[in-house]
Order: C-alpha cells, then sequence, then structure tokens
C-alpha cells in the first residue's frame, strides 16, 4: 500500500554599522531566495526522495529543480545551522556541538562555544549589506546573546524561537527541561507569544506579512524559514493526521523495503542497496497486536505533521506566485539531520517531568497537550535505506534531501548524487547574489567559508563539485567521518557501533553494510591520517570517558536550569541556617 502511495504521488556575528559592505558584483537580475529548513527529517521522508508522505509542494520544487542524492549535514541541528548560516565547519563557527548535549569539560572552548563565533559572518549579514531585505522565521538556535540573534546577524525582521524546540500547539511550552522557560525573540525583542497557535502556520503567517508589506519595494529577498516540523514533541492538526490511518499497518520492516525501492526508481540510490540494519531496532513481529497499533499511530502523525509543514510552505509558494515573484525566486530545501530516534520517557529525569506536562492519552495524540515519538524503528524506515539516525555519523544521520529550485539555467527534475555538504549552501547563495565573501574588516579577521559553490553542477557545466582526492572532515560527540570521493571512513559510539574506525564506498553501499577496511589497507590508513590533521587543524576535543549524549543531557539540564533556579532558595536557606546555628549558640552562651 505504501509504496502504491508513493507511485501515486510522484514528482508533482555582529557587525559594526560603520562597517564596508561586502563587495559585490550583482547581476542584472538577482534572485530572490528562500532558505527553507525542516527538523529532523530523514532521507526519504519526501515523496520525491522516494517516501510515501504527501509532500505535494516539494515534490514540484523537486520537478522544477534539482535533488541532491548525496547531501550532508551534521548529526545535531545547531552545528547544521550555524555551517549553514555561515558556509564555515561547525568547530570554526563555534558550534561544534549544541548546548544540550556537550561535556562540561567542553563547553565555552574554542569551537565549543555552543553559539555562533565572533569571527564567522553570516549569509544574512553578506546579503542584506549588497542590498537584500532579510527576514528570518522559525528555530534559531545559534545564540541568545545580543550579538548573536538575527538582527545582528543580518536579519532586518525576525521571529524567532532561540532553543532547540518548544511545542508545536503552545508556545510557551518547553519539550523538555532543556531551558528555564522558552525563549521568543521578535526583532531582537523578547517576545510575548499568543497561549495557542500552530508553529508551521504561524512562521509562513510571519513571513507572508513581511513579504505583503514589501511587495512594491524594488529590492530582492532573502528568506530563512526554519521550521520546527518534525521535532519533538510530533504534533499536528487532525485532519493532516487522519489522511493516514492504516498507512503504517504493515510496521517499519515493511516501510523500509518500500522506500528503499521507491528511492531507487528514482535514480537515487543505486538499485538493490542493501538496507542497514540497527541494534537498536526492535522486531515489529514481535510487538503484541495493541503494541503495533499504538506505533503505528505515532508514524501516523509524523507523516500528518509533515504534510501539514508542506501545506503550509505552499501558501508561501501560492502568494509569490499570486504577486508575480515566484519566476524570481530561487527556492533550497533541506533538513537539519536525519530522524530522531530517542524518546525522552526512557529516562527517569524525561518521564518524572513530562508526566507534569504531557498525555500519551491514545486518543489525544497528535493534539494539544500530547506528546509523541517515533522511535529507533520509524525513525530506521526514514532513513532508509541508511545506517543510524539523528546525532551519529552514519549516513542516517547524516544524509538528508536536499533540493534547489529556480536557478537560472537549471534542468528540471535532474538528480545530482555527488557528494555535497552544507557548507556549499552559503557559498551558492552569494555566488547566485554576485557578493564576495570578505576575509576581514578592520581588525576583525574571518573564517572563510569551507565549502564550493553549487551553481557549475545545478546549471550543468561540472559533474562534481570537489576535487578529486579533497577530503572533508566531521565530528560530533566522538561520532566522527571523513569523505573522500566515493569513500567514507566513520566511526560511531555505543550503543550504535563499537566506536571502531570502519570504511565505506558510500556511492555503491550507501547503507554501509560492507566495511571495506581489511580489503583497502592504504586508504583506510591514508583517510584515517587525514581526520587526524582535520580534527587538529579544526580544534576537536577527545571525549571524556563515560560520555553519554542522554545522560550529559540530563546533566546540563541540572546544570543549567534547575541549579540556577535553585540558586536563590538555597541561598536564603543557607542564611536562615546560620542565623539559626547563631542564635541557638547565643542562647547556650
Amino acid at each position: 500500500m505504501l509504496l502504491a502511495i508513493g507511485l501515486a504521488l510522484g514528482l508533482a556575528s555582529a557587525v559594526p554599522a560603520a562597517a564596508a559592505p561586502a563587495t559585490t558584483a550583482a547581476p542584472t537580475k538577482r534572485p530572490n531566495i528562500v532558505l527553507v529548513v525542516v527538523d529532523d527529517w530523514g532521507y526519504t521522508d519526501v515523496g520525491a526522495f522516494g517516501g510515501e508522505i504527501a509532500t505535494p509542494n516539494l515534490d514540484a520544487l523537486a520537478a522544477a529543480g534539482t535533488r541532491f542524492a548525496s547531501f550532508h549535514v551534521s548529526g545535531e541541528c545547531s552545528p547544521t545551522r550555524a555551517m549553514l548560516l555561515t558556509g564555515v565547519s561547525s568547530h570554526r563557527a563555534g558550534v561544534g556541538a549544541m548546548r544540550e548535549t556537550v561535556p562540561w569539560q567542553h563547553y565555552g572552548k574554542p569551537g565549543y562555544l555552543t553559539v555562533l563565533d565572533r569571527g564567522v559572518v553570516t549569509l544574512a549579514t553578506l546579503l542584506q549589506e549588497s542590498g537584500y531585505r532579510t527576514y528570518a522565521s522559525g528555530k534559531w538556535h545559534v545564540g541568545k546573546q545580543p550579538h548573536n540573534l538575527p538582527g545582528a546577524r543580518g536579519f532586518d525582521r525576525s521571529l524567532v524561537q532561540g532553543d532547540s524546540g518548544s511545542d508545536n500547539w503552545d508556545p510557551r511550552q518547553r519539550y523538555l527541561a532543556l531551558t528555564d522557560r522558552v525563549y521568543w525573540f521578535e526583532d531582537d525583542k523578547p517576545k510575548e507569544m499568543p497561549r495557542e497557535y500552530y508553529s508551521s502556520e504561524f512562521f509562513v503567517d510571519r513571513a507572508l506579512g513581511w513579504l505583503r508589506a514589501d511587495t512594491a519595494r524594488p529590492e530582492p529577498f532573502f528568506l530563512y524559514l526554519a521550521f520546527q516540523a518534525n521535532h519533538i514533541p510530533l504534533q499536528a492538526p487532525r485532519e493532516f493526521i487522519d489522511r493516514y490511518r492504516g498507512a503504517y499497518d504493515m510496521g517499519w520492516e515493511a516501510l523500509r523495503t518500500a522506500r528503499r525501492d521507491r528511492a531507487a526508481a528514482l535514480g537515487l540510490v543505486p538499485a538493490g542497496t542493501p538496507l542497514a540494519e540497527s541494534p537498536l531496532v526492535p522486531d515489529w513481529d514481535a510487538l503484541d497486536p495493541a503494541a503495533r497499533r499504538e506505533a503505528a499511530r505515532h508514524m501516523e502523525i509524523y507523516a500528518g505533521m509533515a504534510t501539514a509543514m508542506d501545506h503550509q510552505l505552499g501558501r508561501l509558494i501560492a502568494q509569490l506566485r499570486a504577486d508575480g515573484r515566484y519566476d524570481d525566486t530561487v527556492f533550497v530545501f533541506l533538513s537539519d539531520n536525519g530522524a530522531e530516534a530517542s524518546d525522552p520517557y526512557e529516562l527517569l529525569m524525561g518521564r518524572l517531568w513530562l508526566a507534569t506536562q504531557y498525555t500519551r492519552d491514545p486518543a489525544r495524540l497528535g493534539g494539544p497537550g500530547t506528546y509523541t515519538v517515533i522511535g529507533p524503528g520509524w525513525a530506521s524506515a526514514a532513513a532508509s535505506p541508511l545506517a543510524t539516525h539523528k546525532f551519529y555519523a552514519g549516513e542516517g544521520g547524516l544524509r538528508v534531501p536536499m533540493i534547489v529550485a529556480g536557478v537560472p539555467g537549471q534542468r528540471a527534475g535532474s538528480v545530482h548524487t555527488g557528494f555535497t555538504h552544507v557548507t556549499d549552501i552559503a557559498p551558492t547563495l552569494l555566488a547566485l547574489a554576485g557578493v564576495t565573501h570578505p576575509a576581514s574588516r578592520g581588525d576583525r579577521t574571518f573564517a572563510a567559508p569551507s565549502g564550493h559553490s553549487l551553481l557549475p553542477v545545478l546549471r550543468g557545466e561540472s559533474e562534481r563539485v570537489r576535487a578529486p582526492g579533497e577530503t572533508l572532515g566531521y565530528e560530533l560527540a566522538g561520532n566522527a567521518a571523513l569523505f573522500r570521493d566515493d569513500l567514507k571512513l566513520v566511526r560511531n559510539q555505543p550503543p550504535m557501533d563499537d566506536g571502531r574506525w570502519r570504511l565505506y564506498d558510500i556511492a555503491r553501499d550507501p547503507g554501509e553494510t560492507r566495511d571495506l577496511a581489511a580489503e583497502r589497507p592504504e586508504d583506510f590508513a591514508a583517510m584515517q591520517a587525514a581526520w587526524e590533521r582535520y580534527a587538529r587543524d579544526e580544534g576537536v576535543l577527545p571525549m571524556p570517558a563515560g560520555y553519554e549524549p542522554r545522560r550529559q543531557a540530563t546533566l546540563n539540564s541540572l546544570r543549567f536550569v534547575y541549579l540556577p533556579m535553585l540558586a536563590w532558595p538555597l541561598s536564603a536557606l543557607a542564611l536562615l541556617g546560620g542565623a539559626w546555628i547563631l542564635w541557638r549558640r547565643r542562647r547556650r552562651a
């Protein structure tokens, strides 16, 4: 059934005000740019990438543009966003890991600021200085300090959620106790949000308001539209969820196969690609009927949330068509990392906190006040046919759907299968706008983008983005990789793997099922040496013994949220205790 549905869908840093502007060699007509980021989508969640989820607006962009079959990001959201906005590798940008999971020993050190470094300049800043109107709506998560809010990073107008996420129905509700409250900002000022909204709709409403107000202005615009869909908790309007009733009753194993086959038919992965196996995925057939029904409902909600996002994106596209700006607009769509497999209810602290905030009533799932996750089973299907999921360095954590449409001279419906990376986006968009990245301003030196423009590939002028033999390194919480041509050196820590280096040909084996380390010892050794150079040059720090991401998130919650909240009561209690002891001593005297 799922494959039939899929086939039916088809493809339908603050800068001083007095600083000199970026060098611009603008073409006659510079395009508008819409940069769309979704949260925690797997490789085959989009219809045009082999999924059964209805994403007609994304599929239409894919049909008009280019799908990138081997596009890579970070395994966590904020490092990806830092690279996306700057074109600079995550450690050099200051966000080698996000604040919620960084070990205490690393926090605040170069590469581990967990917010944008002052030594990087954003894409938005450079576009703004060259005459673009710039807008940001949605999730920010690269710093809440005044010098890191959108207005100081190049955006004329903004409405953003500052941290890793929040509830999708109640913007004041935290999704976990990772911060003391939800931080919202409008034009860099704290924003009092309404008690009820739906995140995807609200973010598009704000973007539409700005665009409508500026319709008559001649300057091109840059819109950064960063959805929370499909970050936990999974929530969506009922009409979108109910479209999928019964669609996932066959389970995640069947879904993985159907998606793999559809992705192969679309030319995104080789035919017959072996399916990756995960030690964390339970056997669907071993679940009792009630557990299967509950699990299927969770995936229905996930699919409904994705379709709801696509619907809201469609409203934006329709408006651009109506006011005559669609044909002059370049669209870029990507996910910040692979699908999320974790379940906060598995941890005692998470379970205790969530019990006071949310319900898991099956009749209400997806609606306000409810909490849903898909877990490792469905996450493995969302990533099909790739290995691992969000946080890890397998392809399922790092390879995500990416679509670019609207570039003049682009071949409609094309697929690029070569390796590309999130740091390539900023150079591409700057090239489209005719803007040169500055090396310095006064006594300030900026980190140079590490990516390459995709324009030669998009225009059919080149088959590859990187020179033969060029390497690109990656690290997040000890999970690491190095890419060179079709080869990938990769290391995943427990519980996903044993922490050993492995070597794969990800062009022929994107599921990372056949380790080539023993067969190609020279490549294996050379790539290990290249990774060591990368780690030294980027300031990658070794992980402390015993590090485990969920445990670290709990410790960071205690350090950054609960201890500051308890500081005043504990101080008052200590003063009262001291006064009582002094009083007792005087009485005895």
